[in-house]
């Protein structure tokens, strides 16, 4: 349908280019014979023949010259001459009414185009000059030129057709193996990846969907890691606890050995409470549950801290020294604020050396508030502070189990940082220790007013 219709534009194309150009070329022709005719004084037979003939530069299939009643005074043809007659061709009696008048025609390999126009002079109609052409060479030239645009555009078809189906098969090719990758990943086999060439939108597609596949496996493994972390990690009290217990029950103690054994119960029950607690506390982090953020006062939040953990840094003789700026301003969660810098300082106070020191300090820089919590521990390997913020790690797992860490802190500090647009990093402190610091864009009150 496609093709014919091609065909049949570009042969009216043609036909419309050559209709045009005799039509300009008669009308020329016509208009020189009526300047020339219009300067007789009377239109006669014998004139315009003479007029007529003196122009032998003029060819025509025939060429009419009639008065103003439609009689011929003149006619070119030799075999059924008009002179002297009638002529009511449609051409010339739409001429002598005032009216120029062109037609053209193309059958059987040949253009037939008649023109008639009046011959006019001082507003009165003195006759018509009607011209045929009869042009079979023409007419064989456009038949010659729809035949090779019909070959061109079957060639430019089957073309187009060839290279659709080359294309259509790359992309269904390239969209099953994209349909068998998602089959994959759906079966929970994130390994496969799609390997596809060119720069097209399934090629950027498969390359979107081998960052997604490898996200999701990452994912799962930290998912399958955390399982297990949390399964032993609560294992370890529920053994205590069985392992307890059974020895209350199966063996008769004294008095003062069974308390002892039912004190040792209950702090293996309250770790396995603050592991708990810090279990849903990941929980909700994990499932992006908004809460209402307000301003802040940075300097009373921290301040509060330090007057908490005092009392726990003198039960080691540790130096607790706080300093804050005025003007801190946060936009934030209070909650997760405050848990933020009390869990910092009391891993600095837990995981420092007696008569040691720790150091809070908050102030603003480059507009954003840093809050500095230092310390004079022993420092964190540098092997081991690309992992302190993931779930359960722990540098020194033996110590962290004796000051009743369980390797969440960090990692809870972490999330609730980054859920209120902030930075957190870690450092080694000069002099020995550790330096996180964390920076949180300022809210500026005076500016949003």
């Amino acid at each position: 349908m496609a093709l014919f219709g091609l065909n049949l534009y570009t042969s009216n194309t043609i036909q419309d280019i050559v209709v045009a150009d005799r039509q300009q070329s008669m009308e020329g022709k016509a208009q020189l014979i009526t300047a020339t005719l219009l300067q007789l004084e009377e239109l006669t037979a014998n004139q315009v023949e003479s007029a007529v003939n003196a122009m032998e530069e003029l060819q025509a299939s025939r060429m009419v010259v009639t008065d103003a009643y439609g009689y011929a005074l003149y006619d070119s043809l030799e075999i059924g001459n008009g002179e002297g007659k009638l002529l009511l061709f449609p051409e010339l009696i739409k001429a002598l009414q005032g009216n120029d008048v062109f037609f053209s025609s193309y059958r059987d390999h040949v253009i037939e185009s008649r023109l008639a126009i009046p011959l006019v002079r001082g507003g009165r109609i003195l006759g018509a000059v009607y011209l045929m052409e009869y042009q079979p060479d023409q007419g064989e030239l456009i038949n010659a030129l729809e035949t090779n645009v019909l070959r061109i555009s079957v060639i430019l078809e089957a073309a187009i057709i060839l290279v659709a189906l080359f294309f259509s098969s790359a992309f269904s090719r390239k969209l099953r193996q994209i349909l068998a990758s998602v089959r994959n990943m759906r079966d929970g086999d994130y390994s496969q990846k799609i390997t596809l060439k060119g720069h097209d939108e399934l090629v950027r597609l498969g390359q979107e969907f081998n960052e997604l596949a490898e996200r999701l496996e990452g994912s799962e493994q930290r998912r399958r890691q955390f399982v297990s972390d949390a399964s032993h990690e609560l294992k370890t009290p529920l053994a205590s606890i069985k392992l307890l217990s059974d020895s209350i029950l199966q063996n008769e103690m004294d008095p003062a050995t069974e308390r002892e054994f039912i004190g040792d119960i209950g702090r293996e029950a309250d770790r396995l409470g603050r592991l708990t607690q810090k279990l849903l506390a990941l929980t909700k982090l994990d499932s992006a549950i908004s809460k209402e953020m307000e301003i802040l006062d940075g300097k009373a939040t921290v301040l509060k801290v330090a007057r908490m953990l005092r009392p726990l840094a003198k039960l080691r003789e540790i130096r607790l020294d706080c300093s804050c700026q005025d003007n801190c301003t946060l936009m934030m969660v209070e909650d997760d604020l405050y848990q933020i810098v009390f869990n910092l300082t009391e891993n600095a106070i837990k995981y420092n050396r007696d008569r040691g020191w720790v150091g809070l300090e908050l102030s603003r820089q480059d507009g954003e508030v840093e809050l500095l919590v230092s310390d004079s521990g022993v420092g964190i390997p540098e092997e081991a502070r690309p992992r302190i913020f993931d779930r359960f790690y722990r540098v020194d797992k033996a110590r962290s189990r004796a000051a009743g860490g369980s390797g969440l802190g960090l990692a809870i500090v972490h999330a609730m940082v980054e859920r209120n647009d902030g930075t957190i990093t870690v450092a080694p402190r000069e002099g020995g220790g550790t330096v996180f610091r964390v920076r949180f864009p300022i809210f500026d009150l005076q500016e949003e007013e």
